[in-house]
Parts: structure tokens; C-alpha cells; sequence
């Protein structure tokens, strides 16, 4: 399936504006943590609690599969594939993970926090309500890297179709109708 150049670059544009909204409520969501366990006011843990349970109840997982999905959607609708190359592929599955730890992880322990706070109990242990922020934005920050630098090569995969492709190319004849006059 290969993307038209109108559809391929809208998608792109969805899947740079989702993947920054990502990063971005993932810093919101560092930022609001900090301030909770800095602090020694109840009613500002009890605020920035509700603040992130608020954005991790509406925005994460929305963003999260919309970067997912685009995602997926590029890499199967243009040359550079799925599992063709190391970089791709990286990125599919560190996005699938942070998606599920957003889902299992993130947002329940944000919701245990809420309720413990809401009840008038001190957060006892204050590096769950940080580590998940800090481990997703490490992970985005790698992903963005590795968008831009593309490192790694093929996979093998994507070495075996090349390879393939190259030796389809070399046997091919040419038709005298099908080749173009150059000057």
C-alpha cells in the first residue's frame, strides 16, 4: 500500500502535531508531579494531583494512539516500512510500550494518588507519581532523536527486500517504447 503524496503528508503532519502534543502534556505532567512532591502544601499536592489525573483521564491515551496510529500508518504507506529499517521499528515499539504504560501505568497510579489525597492522607511514596512522567518523556526524547537522525541501517528484512528489488531491477528488459528521450 503506498500513501499518495497529499494523503502521506497530511498524515505526517497529524503525526508530528500528536507526537509534540505527547511531549508536551508528558512535560505538563512532569512539571504538575515536581510541584507535588516539593511542596508541603496539601491543597497544592491535592491540585496538581487533579490537574494531571484530569489531563491523563482526556489527553493521554487520545494522543498517544493518534501518534500510534499515524505512526503505523506512515511506516506502512511509504518506502520506509515497518520492520525495513532498525529506527522504524524502534520507534513502533517504543511507541506500543509507552501507549500500554500510559494505559496500565500512568493513569491508574495518577488516579491512586488522587484518591489518597482526596481522602486528607499524605502521598506516601512521591517517585510514583514522578517516574512515570520522567520514563515517558526519556522515551520521547529518544524517539525524536531518532527520527531525525535515523540511525542503524536495515533490518534484515529490509536487507533481504533490497536485495531482492536490486536483482528484479538488473533482469528487467528494456523496451525501446518505454524509454524516454533524454535531450
Amino acid at each position: 500500500m503506498k500513501l499518495s503524496r497529499p494523503a502521506r503528508r497530511a498524515t505526517l503532519v497529524v503525526h508530528v502535531i500528536a507526537a509534540a502534543g505527547w511531549l508536551g502534556l508528558t512535560l505538563g505532567l512532569l512539571a504538575l508531579a515536581f510541584a507535588a512532591i516539593t511542596t508541603d502544601s496539601a491543597s497544592v499536592i491535592e491540585a496538581a494531583a487533579r490537574s494531571m489525573k484530569l489531563f491523563a483521564d482526556w489527553l493521554v491515551l487520545p494522543l498517544a494512539l493518534l501518534t500510534l496510529l499515524s505512526g503505523l500508518l506512515l511506516s506502512l504507506g511509504t518506502p520506509w516500512g515497518l520492520a525495513k529499517h532498525r529506527w522504524v521499528y524502534t520507534k513502533f515499539w517504543l511507541t506500543l510500550a509507552t501507549t500500554a504504560a500510559s494505559a496500565f501505568a500512568l493513569r491508574p497510579g495518577i488516579n491512586d494518588t488522587v484518591a489518597t489525597v482526596s481522602a486528607g492522607a499524605p502521598v506516601t511514596d512521591p517517585t510514583d507519581l514522578i517516574a512515570g512522567p520522567i520514563v515517558s518523556l526519556s522515551a520521547y526524547l529518544f524517539m525524536t532523536v531518532l527520527s531525525v537522525l535515523k540511525p542503524w541501517g536495515l533490518t534484515r528484512r529490509g536487507r533481504k527486500q533490497r536485495g531482492q528489488n536490486r536483482r528484479a531491477s538488473a533482469h528487467k528488459p528494456v523496451d525501446a517504447e518505454d524509454m524516454r528521450q533524454t535531450a
